[in-house]
């Protein structure tokens, strides 16, 4: 199982679109914000870093729990979730500024012109006349800030993510 999520980074972004779009069609999810947010929250790299995370997590504290009689719903709620809110924090981070800067996904699956993001609409903007630089700074700025926003406030926990995904412990 390992080794398909790992040669699940070899599959480029767009070539999971379909069964992106025919998943989320089945759940009748598309034209909705949580079709759009779903596929962001199952990436791979996501089930990487928490498998690297659970890997770390000493078996002693699993054994002492059990030992006190915890099932493994008190396991997974008293144990596993207060030791890696650090990292959901920073997985919730980087998936933010990601699926916000995402272009395909969102413009495929959103059809109705008041929910798509802003990416989306910024190539709403050209008209007949052609691209009028002017008409597009202004959404790419407003597009920029929350990214920036969220970054400048929670920069340690990006950088502590991308540690993670690199495998440096710091």
């Amino acid at each position: 199982m390992w080794w398909i999520i790992l040669a699940s980074f070899m599959v480029p972004i767009p070539a999971l679109v379909v069964n992106h779009f025919v998943l989320m069609s089945q759940f009748g999810l598309l034209n909705s914000l949580t079709g759009v947010v779903l596929p962001q929250l199952i990436a791979p790299v996501t089930v990487i870093i928490y498998k690297q995370f659970f890997d770390s997590v000493p078996r002693d504290f699993r054994e002492a729990a059990v030992m006190d009689g915890a099932t493994e719903f008190q396991l997974l709620w008293r144990l596993y979730l207060p030791m890696n809110w650090g990292i959901t924090t920073a997985l919730a981070i980087i998936t933010f500024i990601g699926a916000w800067n995402y272009f395909l996904w969102p413009f495929l699956a959103i059809t109705s012109q008041d929910k798509m993001n802003i990416t989306v609409g910024i190539t709403q903007v050209n008209d007949a006349f052609g691209v009028r630089y002017a008409r597009l700074l202004s959404p790419a700025i407003l597009a920029a800030l929350p990214v920036t926003i969220v970054y400048l406030l929670f920069q340690r926990r990006v950088t502590q993510a991308i540690m993670l995904t690199a495998g440096i412990k710091g």
